[in-house]
Formats: C-alpha cells, structure tokens, sequence
C-alpha cells in the first residue's frame, strides 16, 4: 500500500473545505521558501485544489530547491517554480507582484554555532519581504517553540499566551513575528502568524523519531512528557485556509492536533504496531512541562483534524515497515533548552 506515490497523493488531496476558501482569495498565490519538508506538499495541494475547483489562479513556488525529490513532485505536475536564493541582494526585487503570500522560510537546525545565520534568516530576510510585500495577504510559518513550557494540566497555550521563548532559535521565530507584527501595524498589510507544532509526513515528524528509537532498540526517554502533531496535508490545508484570515492587526493561530499526546502512550502504541516492545526510560527528577499548544481557536474555525493521532500512529508503522524513505531531520521535540 505504502508508496512515495501515495503518500504525497494523501498528502496533496485537497478538500472541498480547501477550494471553498481558495475561491474566496482573490488572485495568485507566492509560496516563499517552499522546498523545505512542508513546501512542497503544500504548493502542489493548492495547485490541485484551484484545478479541482476550477479556480484560475497561479501558484508559484520559490526556493533553492535543494531537493530532488521535491523538485521533481512540483514539475512532474505543472506548478510554477522560480529557483532562487531569497538571502541573495536584491532577489526579492525579480519576484511577482503577487497579493496573497505563504511565507515558509527559515531556519531551525544548526542553530547552534552559526547563530548569526539564524537570526539574518528569521528576522533580517522577513523585515525585506515585509517590505516587498506589504500590499499583499501573508500568511507567516512560526513555530509553538514562542510559547513557554507548561504542565498537560494547563491545557496548552493560547494566543494570549505571552511568549518566553528558549535559545536563539526560538528567540529569532518571535522575532520574525516582530517584524510581520511592525509592518502589519505600519502599513496595515493583512498577516496570519502561524504557529505549528508539529506537522506529521511519515517521513518526518515527532512519531517518527520515536518510531526511529524503537526499531534501533534506543531507549525512548521522557524528557517532555506530552506533546502536539498534526496530519501534514491537514497542517498546508489550515495554511492556505488562513489566507482568509489575514488581518491588521496581525492575527496569530496555533496549528496542531487537538489532543495532548502522551509520549510513552505513543511509544507503546508505535511498538504493538511495529511488533517491538520499546525500552522507555523515565528519569526520576523529569520535568512534568512541555510546549504544547491549545488548538481550540483553529477547530472553531477550520474544524478538527482529518485524520486522527491513532490512525497517524499506525500510518507511521506502517510506512517504515513498508521500508518507506526518511528525511533523516528529527524534530528534537525533548529538546528542553532551546539548542537545535
């Protein structure tokens, strides 16, 4: 059952919810930074989403394309792509004018020791494109990591939740929203801060790596208890339904599952699927705080999840006893001090 093919064909189905919202949109759309693990997924569901609905609009998608395989999915099925590096003087200038915007660049690993690269990625290129763009809808990728760690009892941070980010990583996401925040305010472009954690592809994503250590018979350690994940083609579908609600003021969400996931629950359950008992270390003074986040304003919006944590948990044993590809890009989820 499990294939490349497939995959990325449940991945890119788009739902009649999806072309419902993309009709609303009025014109193209630029996808920046869309070669990364969600990008291209993400370009090619709205390019079927505007042929399933008849919809005339171009989608564009911008990246380095590094990738091959993302390369190839996006050519093999018609959508435009323009190959450059956004970090280049002056490449934003060769760009369309386009009025709707999915902003995706940026940087997480290897963090640590090129903090500088990290910084100049999440906060000096967005201050460019903000300038670039200010006419335009954006939708802006930032990450759950903004938030401070609190206990499963807390029921996950909101958007009123006042950030406290850890390390440079996280410090620069909030920085990024800044800068979305500045011109949302000075030049009253609509903009959608969007906050993800974490998206599953089954060839990345928080099941994955837990997966990972109990086929390699490594301890699974419960450094954060809990944590959020989220359908891939579900987490681009919400992206591209915030179009609809750019706003100035800046609007934040936060994208994830609705449920607080139990690791050493997904550890157990991973490990029936995959017919291995998985070894699981819980360290006596383990800290009982995680980043998770409170998706109740998505699921009034956009409605719950298509697919559910069970079915993500067996889907991923699945694909790897399948000898499905891996990405090789872990989350580090545990991650308690910011270093990526």
């Amino acid at each position: 059952m499990w294939t490349e093919l497939y995959l990325d064909r449940l991945l890119t189905a788009p739902s009649d919810a999806l072309i419902n919202d993309l009709s609303k949109v009025k014109g193209d759309i630029i996808i920046l930074g869309a070669g990364g693990k969600m990008g291209p997924t993400l370009s090619l569901l709205a390019k079927k989403a505007c042929v399933k609905g008849g919809l005339d609009k171009k989608i564009i998608a911008v990246s380095r394309f590094s990738d091959p395989f993302a390369k190839t999915l996006l050519e093999e099925n018609g959508v435009e792509m323009i190959s450059m590096d956004l970090m280049e003087p002056k490449a934003l200038d060769s760009l369309p004018d386009v009025p709707n915007v999915i902003y995706m660049a940026g940087r997480k690993f290897g963090t640590s020791g090129q903090e500088y690269l990290t910084w100049a990625m999440n906060t000096w290129l967005p201050a460019l494109v903000a300038e670039r763009y200010k006419g335009s809808n954006i939708v802006v990728f930032s990450s759950g990591n903004i938030y401070p760690m609190v206990s499963p009892r807390d029921g996950g941070t909101s958007e009123f939740t006042m950030p406290e980010p850890v390390g440079e990583y996280a410090m620069s996401t909030l920085g990024r929203e800044r800068v979305f925040e500045y011109a949302s305010v000075a030049y009253g472009t609509p903009v959608c801060l969007y906050r993800l954690n974490y998206a599953v592809d089954l060839r990345y994503g928080v099941l994955n790596d837990i997966a990972q250590n109990i086929i390699n018979r490594k301890p699974v350690v419960i450094t954060a208890p809990v944590f959020n994940c989220l359908w891939q083609g579900y987490a681009n579908e919400i992206a591209l339904r915030c179009l609809t609600i750019c706003d100035s003021p800046v609007n934040p969400l936060n994208v994830t599952g609705p449920e607080t996931v139990s690791v050493k629950w997904a550890a157990t359950e991973l490990g029936r699927h995959l017919g291995i008992e998985p070894v699981i270390e819980e360290p006596e003074r383990a800290n009982d705080k995680a980043l998770i986040s409170n998706a109740a304003k998505m699921c009034e919006i956009f409605g719950f999840p298509s697919v559910s944590v069970n079915q993500l948990i067996r889907w991923q044993a699945e694909w790897l006893m399948a000898g499905g590809r891996i990405l090789g890009k872990p989350t580090h989820f545990e991650e308690r001090k910011g270093n990526f």
